[in-house]
């Protein structure tokens, strides 16, 4: 019997995915789930969720809820942990990152990856989850922990490089890439064959080929054709100038580099199809929707769930059973990508087994997407020195050297914008100096 724990299982929702994807799994139906939250009521309701699912799906299952001030006990003897907390919710600390530099005249998409929305987010998060790793180093060191939240690169870096814990991070863009790209473009979905390297969020479709014949040729005449192009218009403008298609959105790609949202050319919002302010409007939707859910989720009635894509249950599976799984994981760079900096956080095709997860060698990125690729790696890099040495120089560099940021506003425009920001934060971030 395995012991599952949850940090965030506030996140209901995801909670759900995850733990009702582990359920339907034979070699974890009798895991001990414990999850954990900071919010009693938003925990009794995943508690109340979870157990209606372990009954529904005829689970052995047993489930329990323990509050995060209590997490040495929560996580004791865990053999894997999901992460997926939100340190400072929507509100206060994301209308925040997104209110303060609005007033500069810089402008967001979604804010927890990159950018100053991203760098801010790793600063609240980074110490929050270093706490929880000294926790499990000390109560469950042999657990494996699968980080899911962002920025995904800067917090599963700073893991990583700061604590002994056998971590990986997640992301939900990789194994539907290569699928999603051909579906998108009314490509034939089956028998593809793919490879994906780079960093998270802006991994990259080295490959794509079905039944021996490349497909990148006809994916790229259709993406600049009017009847596709309007669908993704960001990540086919990156592909014809880089060669390549990367895993995440146009809306979160347009904001890790410095050519598309400018408040001097705002034609470009309108030309690429840009969702200013994105993040904050499904903030809204999901607290609006969470009204309508909660009663389904948390009611007594049965709840259907089927096993899907997310990673979890399939590496849980994998180092029970010994049955080798395919991933793409966030690890440190040991090697793995020969040009980019060692020891950054990049996103690299893995294997699973009861022996853990082992990273497999990339070698070289095309120059053009590692040289982009070191553009972002430069801002996770600084942002992680900030969290692990509390130096505020840090903060400012890791802005000075963001592509989307530098790319609008001046030194002392940036500084100021930092300076602004820390203040608002508060109590959410440690004290730097």
């Amino acid at each position: 019997m395995s012991k599952i724990a949850f940090l965030g299982a506030g996140s209901t929702v995801f909670a759900k995915n995850v733990l009702g994807d582990c359920l339907c799994v034979e070699s974890l139906k009798d895991a001990q789930i414990v999850l954990l939250d900071i919010d009693p009521g938003r925990l009794n309701d995943s508690v109340q969720m979870v157990r209606n699912l372990n009954r529904s799906l005829g689970a052995r299952a047993s489930v329990e809820g323990c509050l995060a001030a209590e997490a040495r006990q929560g996580l004791a003897g865990a053999d894997y942990v999901v992460n997926a907390i939100q340190v400072g919710g929507y509100e206060p600390c994301t209308v925040t990152d997104f209110e303060i530099p609005k007033k500069y005249g810089l402008r967001q998409t979604i804010g927890d990856t990159l950018g100053i929305g991203g760098i801010f987010r790793g600063l609240r998060t980074i110490p929050v989850m270093l706490d929880y790793c000294r926790i499990l180093e000390d109560v469950a060191p042999e657990a494996w922990l699968l980080n899911y939240t962002n920025p995904m690169a800067m917090v599963s870096g700073a893991i990583l490089k700061a604590t002994g814990v056998k971590t990986v991070g997640l992301c939900h863009s990789v194994q539907v890439c290569a699928h999603c790209l051909c579906e998108m473009l009314e490509l034939p979905t089956d028998k593809l064959r793919w490879r994906i390297a780079g960093i998270n969020h802006q991994g990259w479709l080295l490959e794509i080929s079905r039944e021996g014949e490349d497909l990148y040729p006809e994916i790229k005449r259709r993406a600049e054709l009017p009847e596709y192009v309007w669908k993704d218009t960001v990540r086919f403008e990156l592909m014809k100038r880089f060669g390549h298609y990367v895993t995440e959105s146009s809306e979160h790609t347009s904001e890790y580099v410095p050519w598309f949202i400018k408040s001097k050319a705002p034609e470009l919002i309108e030309r690429f199809n840009i969702p200013l302010d994105e993040y904050p409007k499904r903030c809204i939707c999901q607290i609006e929707a969470w009204n309508y859910m909660r009663e389904e989720l948390v009611g007594d009635k049965p709840l259907e769930h089927e096993r899907g894509h997310e990673y979890a249950s399939y590496i849980f599976d994998a180092m029970q059973t010994g049955t080798p799984f395919t991933l793409g994981g966030n690890v440190l760079n040991k090697g793995l990508i020969t040009n980019l900096p060692p020891n950054a956080c990049v996103e690299v095709m893995c294997v699973v087994d009861r022996n853990g997860i082992a990273p497999t060698f990339v070698g070289d990125l095309p120059p053009q997407c590692a040289a982009l690729n070191r553009t972002n790696i430069n801002v996770h890099e600084l942002t992680i020195e900030a969290a692990l040495t509390g130096k505020k120089e840090h903060i400012y560099q890791a802005a000075l050297l963001d592509p989307h940021t530098a790319a609008e506003l001046t030194i002392d425009e940036i500084v100021s914008l930092c300076d602004e920001l820390i203040a608002a934060h508060g109590n959410w971030l440690p004290k730097f100096h």
